[in-house]
Formats: structure tokens, C-alpha cells, sequence
């Protein structure tokens, strides 16, 4: 069983930075590949990034390569989310998710594990 509560979130501008957090509980955190989603009023939850277990891997959306970076730290069981160049399109709710695989996944039935999610909103 793995615990994860996301931080971080809140209200910036565009062209603003803020970074997202997700501490994990457990002592396999490092058996998991972990992803980033975010989902939008009305919209479906879409993938965002994804890390291997290692960290040596990642995979990011379209919308959000360059400018978004998924990070972690085995040691303190926890995953990042740097976000700048923030676009108004980029408001969401955003869930830290732990899928157990050493596969690089990137889709919502790959993960085992939800955070409950943390508010991004990002002003024009």
C-alpha cells in the first residue's frame, strides 16, 4: 500500500514558476514508476510526466515539454514537479500517482495509487 499527498499548488501568474511535491509513504517507493495528471474543469484527467523507478527515464505531454520537469528522491520518498513558463491552460487539479512496474507508463489505468490532488491556477 503506498500513501501519497500532494503540495505545492496554488495561484500564479502566467509566465510564473511553482513547484509541485508528493510524499510518499512506504519503503518500495523506490519500486515505482511515478506519474504527474491533471485534470481540468469538465475536462478528463490527462497525463502530465512520469519517472522510472530510477529516475533515469522520463516522459512528458506535448503541451508541457520544456517547460515542465519531473524529478525524484528515492531517499526521502518523494516526487517533483517543476513547472514555469506557466500558461493559463495549465489550471487544474493536479494527482501524484504511483504505478507498480518499471515500465515507463502514462496512462490513468497504469497506476495503482492516488494523491487526492492539489490546485493550480494560473491567472492571464
Amino acid at each position: 500500500q503506498v500513501q501519497l499527498v500532494e503540495s505545492g499548488g496554488g495561484l500564479v501568474q502566467a509566465g510564473g514558476s511553482l513547484r509541485l511535491s508528493c510524499a510518499a509513504s512506504g519503503r518500495t517507493f523506490s519500486s515505482y514508476t511515478m506519474g504527474w495528471f491533471r485534470q481540468a474543469p469538465g475536462n478528463e484527467r490527462e497525463f502530465v510526466a512520469a519517472i522510472s523507478w530510477s529516475g533515469g527515464n522520463t516522459d512528458y505531454a506535448d503541451s508541457v515539454k520544456g517547460r515542465f520537469t519531473i524529478s525524484r528522491d528515492n531517499a526521502k520518498n518523494t516526487v517533483y514537479l517543476q513547472m514555469n513558463s506557466l500558461k493559463p491552460e495549465d489550471t487544474a487539479v493536479y494527482y501524484c500517482a504511483a504505478a507498480h512496474t518499471i515500465v515507463l507508463v502514462t496512462t490513468n489505468y497504469d497506476y495503482d495509487y492516488w494523491g487526492q490532488g492539489t490546485r493550480v491556477t494560473v491567472s492571464s
